[in-house]
């Protein structure tokens, strides 16, 4: 039975998948905030959070195993020196996850993953969003045809 055997697929192969959450918590760990859809967070949260406990045990074994997940060593190096010994004296949660709203194209849920040990995150505007209010326009005159103004004047001067 396949009882407790579920996978987010996220709509993807599954060599593209494992390669999306890999890049996903590699940008994670180097930008210690990634901004992405509801359920790829929630599923990078699971695998950001096994690397930490990796990195937390430290030894040659287990960096093996973070660079055969992340497939890129400067993340690893980072990941071992500074979030390891970060996080270690928590037993867990070594993430959070903030809804900020929905993307303008798709209407996806967006949220923002980081790290617990940083400041709150606060949520952002869309970027193709209106920030500002829109400024009282002030009431125009009509526009005048300058040309046909010209050339009547013309015509009058001729006469």
């Amino acid at each position: 039975m396949r009882h407790r055997k579920r996978t987010a697929k996220l709509g993807m192969k599954s060599q593209h998948r494992r390669s999306t959450l890999a890049n996903l918590v590699c940008s994670l760990i180097e930008h210690s905030r990634i901004r992405t859809t509801i359920a790829k967070a929630k599923v990078t949260r699971r695998y950001a959070d096994k690397m930490i406990t990796l990195a937390k045990k430290g030894t040659l074994h287990h960096r093996r195993q973070a660079i055969a997940f992340l497939r890129h060593k400067p993340a690893v190096e980072k990941l071992f020196a500074e979030l390891g010994k970060q996080h270690g004296d928590r037993n867990g949660g070594y993430t959070r996850i903030v809804r900020i709203g929905q993307r303008m194209g798709d209407a996806a849920e967006i949220a923002i993953l980081e790290w617990t040990g940083t400041v709150t995150a606060t949520p952002e505007p869309e970027k193709g969003g209106k920030t500002e209010e829109p400024k009282p326009q002030e009431a125009k005159a009509p526009k005048t045809k300058k040309t046909s103004v010209k050339k009547k004047e013309e015509g009058a001067a001729e006469s």
